[in-house]
């Protein structure tokens, strides 16, 4: 087995992804040399470069070192890929990102928080919560904390707080002492095929607890009864349902007040600074976990209070009299349901308008009904074409595709110049943001737009 204190240079394909670049960062901060590439360059990878690691953006075996211990991959990376096939012809230990989260957890405690939709946020509010309360944990994040502008940190605790991905079943390198499942709604079907082998899936992951362990599930998940794990507790916002759930919820200016329920415990006087139903749901799931740790009430209640939310999740980027602007992530129907109706919950009244880039083909083709449905929820929708990410076109899949399926003919489709000139002549009270491709990179320029408005 690969023995972390062998690793003296490790080598990144894909270093930019958000794992991956949580990866690169644990094996900098314990000493290894760092370097890696990526397709383009981002925000993520500059950030990578500034830290001392370096990065380079062309395909070209010659820049790879020769020299690497370990080289690691992301499945995201096509199979034809010139350095990765370099490594493997000659022989080199060439592992996916998942198999080396395995071996760094090995011999942690692991709080692993797996789920179609939320795993981000809770992730990360549950390691900042151990974080702030001073309880202490490695967090390995999906995205970026806004509190510590970063995605993974370090602590002397052997505790890890891991993001487990449900892609391509990485997620059953994991070995959890506490798991948390938000959600099995199909996805990713290019891997699973069916919406019953990615609950599975899900199940199989509920069968890594260790014994002993706890599974911290959501209330009313399909094939709840099927998970396996330790003691069963369950989350959510139905009162008098889950063992843990929020209650009294009232909202002011973008946040929430609530308390926090279970069977002998109450926590009073919660307060949230990030939009959205699902998101108290979200907090009631981190601060579940929290009391299972035995992290004290005001401890708990304090870091709730502290946290900044995550990057691109309901993320505030602009908010003056009469004009919000909100951005995300959300790139499946469920997550832009909660999204849109979160919103226009928070800001009732005001006219919604979604700019949306679909994520992947196979995504838009299996799920161009539900995408439907969901923008429907907004008064207006500008849309993208589909972000193809690591996928070849396929015939008739397009953005129209979703606007033909829309029941109440509001779908506008533009590309990313268009969009801007669109906007300049539009009037906007609550504009939204949504996708995982890189719509991020039109959010400066559209904020500038709304901010002259």
């Amino acid at each position: 087995m690969l023995e972390l204190k062998d690793i003296k240079k490790i080598y990144f394909i894909g270093i930019g992804g958000i794992g991956m670049s949580a990866l690169a960062r644990y094996f900098r901060f314990h000493g290894a040399a760092v370097s890696g590439y990526d397709k383009t360059a981002t925000v993520l990878t500059r950030q990578l470069e500034n830290e001392g690691i370096p990065v380079h953006y062309e395909d070209d075996p010659g820049q790879a070192p020769k020299d690497a211990d370990v080289v690691v991959y992301t499945p995201a990376v096509p199979k034809d890929h010139q350095e990765l096939l370099y490594y493997q012809q000659h022989e080199y230990p060439v592992l996916k990102r998942s198999e080396v989260l395995g071996v760094i957890t090995h011999s942690s405690f692991n709080i692993c928080v797996a789920g179609t939709h939320g795993k981000t946020t809770i992730t990360t509010m549950i390691a900042h919560v151990l974080r702030h309360s001073g309880y202490g944990c490695n967090a390995f994040l999906g995205g970026i904390a806004v509190n510590y502008n970063s995605n993974f940190w370090s602590d002397k605790r052997n505790v890890c707080v891991v993001e487990a991905d449900e892609y391509d079943r990485s997620f059953l390198k994991l070995s959890p002492d506490i798991a948390v499942i938000t959600a099995m709604d199909a996805d990713h079907l290019d891997i699973y095929g069916t919406a019953g082998a990615v609950e599975e899936a899900f199940i199989d992951f509920s069968g890594k607890i260790k014994q002993g362990g706890t599974l911290i599930s959501k209330w009313g998940l399909t094939r709840a009864a099927d998970l396996k794990g330790g003691s069963k507790l369950t989350y959510g916002l139905a009162v008098g349902g889950p063992d843990f759930y929020a209650t009294d919820v009232t909202m002011h200016d973008g946040s929430y007040r609530f308390r926090v329920v279970s069977k002998d415990w109450v926590l009073d006087d919660v307060v949230l600074h990030m939009g959205g139903m699902h998101n108290v749901e979200n907090a009631t799931a981190a601060i579940a976990v929290a009391h299972q740790l035995g992290i004290e009430d005001d401890k708990i209640r304090a870091a709730v209070e502290a946290f900044r939310g995550v990057k691109r999740r309901f993320e505030y980027v602009l908010r003056k009299d009469g004009l919000v602007f909100i951005d995300d992530y959300a790139h499946h129907p469920e997550e832009l349901r909660a999204l849109i109706s979160g919103a226009k919950g928070l800001f009732p009244g005001r006219r919604c308008t979604v700019i949306f880039q679909p994520h992947l083909f196979t995504r838009t083709r299996d799920f161009a009904d539900g995408f439907a449905e969901s923008l429907d929820l907004a008064d207006e929708v500008l849309l993208l074409p589909i972000y193809p990410a690591r996928e070849l076109p396929i015939e008739g899949v397009t953005s129209r595709m979703i606007a033909d399926k829309m029941t109440r003919g509001k779908a506008v489709l533009t590309d990313k110049k268009e969009l801007l000139d669109k906007i300049q002549n539009r009037r906007m009270e609550l504009v939204i943001t949504a996708g995982a491709g890189d719509i991020d990179a039109l959010v400066g320029p559209i904020r500038e737009i709304l901010d002259k408005k």
